[in-house]
């Protein structure tokens, strides 16, 4: 039988001894032998750093963010052959799409993220500028670098795909090479996916390297530059956290860990309302999707007391419609779990509920004699969920589920904590003031709560749906970690740095040009300038303009604003300001007519204003006039040939009055043209 090779130091190589078998889910054939002994795991971490590990640090987030494009568009391409390994792991056509095509559009949306909100550098400055003495001379800010290890991903079976390039997106945004260590029941899957990234040429070599069966001694060769990631059961990830070297290294863990989450139907909803029918939809999906193996499965279903019955009967009849087995024939809706050894351990936790006083109301007993890894949806009732504490406690990782009442909203709450960390929750309710008090209650113990009603519904994910965007992860028994959570998941796999030194000094460092850092004028105006020639720094300072009464008048006969502070010479007299004061959105106008070139150049539009602030009123008679500092600049990728090439640039405006006092503070972004555009000077 053929083994599963792993990746490693740049080749694909086989393991000696101590083969683990990788069975077909449905049919129970053996597909692959799978180990890792006697694999070099130190030179493999030795090689992924010094040669992936230094080409991604050489990159800019930008181009990182590029290339995370580039791989996420040939693995959509490749993505039928994935879809036909998955149909080995007893995957459905649609568990699979959550896997492959979910983890895909990981890869997509990390790479927008980068290209939008990453600066086209290796240095990443976190916040503005912190000033730290009283005339600004002395001033910090926090900066982000790539750390100079690996980062190695201790994934579950469940999701070979979705597991894996949920962590590698932003540990590759970052900077960092991977080692990707797969559950073992479904190795196949997650290896045809990195066989196709490395045979692709899209990373560096050395970005990526995967381990098909155990990390071996590989921990004991880490050190504070790297990072360990992990997901599966919440034991083995308390083992992991507790290994010597990450202890003594102090390196960075973060543990995502199977949680007993929960689903409340709020005490406001009826077998009538609309969210009665969302309620037992979302439970019946969360139990029978991908067999119920899920990190954010709903374990738990909590309904007041006068509902256990109207629940039970809905919840029974759904779920004996769900047809289970081989996900190739039509009308099949469930698949089967990862291998047998999976479908016994989800019996050894159902038979462990029973005895500790629960009741089953469906299911509850897999056919053995089967050779395919079938469980059949399974449906518990707690009646006393204070006092059996195994409801809490053990986990059924497959299509398994507890009915439990309660008697109040508080009571709800404390079952709900009771799971002692969540990853995910649902309360199903149309009250406001009900999910308010529920989130007060209940969040603490959980990474993320979904409040589902018949208007959200429209376009909810769903509960169990982790978003790139969202934070992943939960306190407690889900590992105390978090993964996603947009940006959040890079900084994960950087190291954040105070840097103290003048304003000019900052600037240089970050490559971005901060208020009270030197300034460069000359005679040639910045907006006469391409994006190639602009440098942080380049500034302008307008010529004056004094502000006037009829310049109040006109502006607010064509904005149509008639506020009185600016209007009613009395009321403003009256008011906090003394006198008339000019409207705050003239003083941007008229700034802008001061530093605005107008004849057609470089700039081609200006489509962003961010972070104004109004400081100090302006009154008429006074004199304003303006600085126009070139803050940073990205480059803005081309989607096509035909489109022509540009960049964004963030320019810093502060505008003063006659006593050098700042009035207003704000950033504007504008398009303008790189060289390669056939602009006229």
């Amino acid at each position: 039988m053929q083994q599963l090779a792993s990746y490693l130091s740049g080749t694909w190589q086989y393991g000696r001894g101590g083969e683990r078998l990788i069975h077909h889910a449905v049919s129970g054939e053996a597909l692959w032998e799978v180990t890792s002994e006697g694999l070099n795991m130190a030179d493999a971490r030795r090689y992924a750093i010094t040669q992936g590990g230094s080409a991604l640090r050489a990159m800019t987030f930008i181009q990182r963010a590029a290339m995370l494009k580039a791989v996420a568009k040939h693995l959509l391409a490749d993505k039928e052959r994935f879809y036909a390994i998955s149909a080995q792991t007893g995957a459905t056509r649609a568990d699979s799409w959550v896997d492959i095509e979910g983890g895909i559009g990981t890869l997509f949306a990390y790479a927008g993220m980068g290209n939008r909100e990453l600066p086209d550098d290796t240095l990443w400055p976190e916040d503005e500028l912190i000033t730290l003495s009283k005339q600004g001379g002395f001033a910090a800010r926090h900066v982000l670098t790539s750390k100079s290890g690996v980062a190695v991903h201790i994934n579950a079976f469940n999701f070979p795909c979705w597991g894996m390039l949920e962590k590698l997106a932003p540990t590759w945004l970052a900077g960092m090479p991977a080692i990707i260590k797969p559950g073992t029941a479904s190795a196949q899957l997650t290896q045809a996916m990195v066989q196709s990234i490395v045979d692709s040429g899209l990373a560096p070599e050395g970005a990526i390297s995967l381990i098909c069966g155990g990390a071996g001694d590989l921990l004991s060769h880490l050190d504070e530059q790297d990072v360990v990631t992990f997901t599966g059961s919440a034991a083995t990830g308390q083992k992991l956290r507790c290994h010597p070297t990450i202890v003594a290294r102090s390196i960075p863990f973060t543990m995502e860990a199977d949680s007993l989450n929960c689903c409340v139907l709020g005490q406001d909803v009826t077998e009538d309302r609309p969210e009665f029918a969302l309620f037992i939809r979302e439970v019946v999906r969360e139990m029978t999707a991908k067999a119920g193996q899920k990190c954010t499965a709903i374990r738990r279903i909590m309904v007041p007391e006068a509902m256990v019955s109207a629940v039970k009967q809905a919840l029974i009849a759904r779920l004996s419609a769900v047809r289970y087995g081989d996900p190739s024939r039509e009308g099949v809706k469930m698949g089967a779990l990862v291998s047998v050894a999976q479908r016994e351990d989800v019996q050894q936790k159902v038979n462990a509920l029973l005895a500790a006083g629960c009741q089953a109301l469906l299911g509850g007993q897999a056919d053995s004699t089967q050779a395919g890894a079938f469980f059949p949806p399974t449906l518990l009732f707690c009646p006393q969920p204070d006092e059996v504490a195994a409801v809490h406690e053990l986990e059924a990782f497959g299509p398994v589920a507890t009915l439990m009442p309660y008697r109040d909203s508080e009571h709800a709450m404390a079952l709900a904590r009771a799971g002692q960390g969540s990853l995910a929750g649902t309360l199903v309710t149309a009250c406001r003031e009900t999910a308010r008090a529920f989130i007060l209650g209940a969040a603490r113990a959980h990474g993320r709560i979904q409040i589902l009603n018949e208007q959200s519904a429209v376009e909810s994910t769903g509960h169990g749906s982790p978003l790139p965007q969202l934070v992943h992860g939960g306190p407690g028994r889900a590992g105390g970690g978090e993964e996603l959570g947009g940006l959040r998941a890079v900084k994960h796999y950087l190291q954040r740095t105070a840097i103290q030194g003048s304003p000019t000094m900052l600037a240089a460092i970050s490559q971005q040009w901060v208020r009270g850092a030197q300034v460069h004028e000359e005679a040639l105006h910045p907006f006469r300038k391409y994006f190639e020639q602009l440098q942080p720094g380049d500034s302008l300072l307008t010529a004056r303009r004094t502000m006037t009464e009829a310049d109040i008048v006109n502006f607010a006969g064509l904005s149509g604003d008639y506020f009185y502070a600016h209007m009613d010479k009395i009321a403003a007299a009256e008011s906090l300001f003394g006198e008339r004061v000019m409207h705050g959105y003239f003083v941007l106008s008229a700034a802008a007519g001061l530093f605005v070139d107008a004849a057609p150049g470089p700039v081609i539009a200006n489509y962003g204003l961010e972070n104004l602030r109004f400081i100090e009123p302006v009154k008429p008679g006074d004199t304003i006039r303006a600085r126009l500092t070139c803050k940073r600049k990205t480059v803005k990728a081309q989607k096509s040939p035909e489109d022509i090439p540009t960049g964004v640039v963030e320019w810093s405006v502060d505008v003063t009055n006659q006593h050098q006092q700042t009035v207003a503070q704000y950033s504007i972004l504008t398009l303008v043209a790189r060289r390669e555009g056939d602009y006229p000077a």
